[in-house]
């Protein structure tokens, strides 16, 4: 009747019966063997899926970290140590992606792509910020490709021993970043230039503001031509890189304005206050 459970179409079978078969089934036959193919090809995708997820979680941390160090630029005394260490970061950060590559050697890399994509946007990110603090530009995904070539001189250990002299050839492999993942990154870049405006201010530094704020409206306009023609995350992003050219831009207008009566240690404290009635405004937390 109506509210009463409905009844599968296993349940009309006698537990008897359906035992009997269970029973009855050939282990060692073609249909058997092929299930158990499929379930050992299964098991190998599914541990290959885990490993990729904590490689690119570890990537993600090791990058934000080169991010955090690199925000130590506008301040410190010296700051070609804080290149040099973010590069010895980077690098580590790339035996990450190494490994990564080495994973995906005979696969098809979009099987696995939702498993090492955030880890790709962050080290993007990341180097991007350190790119733009050494050479005020922004790097192509052809340049980020570019690092993500890697070799191995030794590979016997996964060749034929009889094999002749062109296996012990230095071996190539590589990863690449896609557009998605490249115009993910540079997304988020701008929230970390909207951060180095604020602290470089704090520093007294003057010309800065001026120049993030001409090179995020170059990025956004950029962002402006592919509209809603590209993926759904491209334009989810497009909001927050508004809101980091729109605090970017108060902050220019701010110094241009009233630059000359606000002392310099106090700049910063008037941008973040300005911010906050900004996110006030536009609803964000």
């Amino acid at each position: 009747g109506s509210g009463g459970f409905r009844k599968r179409k296993h349940d009309n079978f006698p537990h008897g019966q359906r035992r009997e078969e269970k029973e009855n089934v050939n282990p060692s036959s073609a249909l058997m063997k092929s299930f158990k193919s499929f379930q050992l090809e299964l098991d190998t995708r599914h541990d290959k899926y885990e490993r990729l997820v904590k490689l690119s979680r570890d990537i993600t941390i090791e990058s934000k970290r080169t991010i955090f160090l690199l925000h130590r630029f506008t301040s410190a005394p010296n700051g070609e140590e804080i290149l040099s260490e973010s590069d010895v970061k980077l690098d580590a950060v790339r035996q990450k992606i190494k490994q990564v590559a080495q994973e995906l050697i005979g696969e098809d890399m979009y099987q696995f792509h939702r498993a090492i994509s955030p880890g790709l946007q962050e080290y993007v990110e990341a180097v991007s910020f350190q790119y733009f603090i050494k050479t005020r530009s922004l790097i192509s995904v052809e340049e980020i490709n570019k690092q993500l070539i890697f070799t191995a001189e030794d590979r016997e250990e996964t060749t034929n021993m009889t094999s002749n002299s062109q296996d012990k050839q230095p071996h190539r492999w590589s990863l690449k970043v896609t557009p998605v993942d490249y115009l993910l990154g540079v997304a988020d870049l701008t929230g970390e230039l909207m951060r180095l405006c604020i602290s470089s201010v704090g520093n007294g530094d003057i010309d800065t503001p001026f120049e993030l704020s001409q090179f995020l409206r170059q990025i956004y306009d950029g962002f402006t031509f592919i509209g809603n023609t590209g993926p759904y995350e491209v334009s989810k992003k497009l909001y927050t890189l508004k809101q980091s050219l729109a605090k970017v831009e108060n902050a220019c207008y701010t110094l241009k304005v009233r630059g000359s009566e606000i002392p310099k240690h106090m700049l910063a404290d008037v941008f973040s206050t300005k911010t906050e009635l900004i996110d006030q405004e536009e609803g964000l937390p």
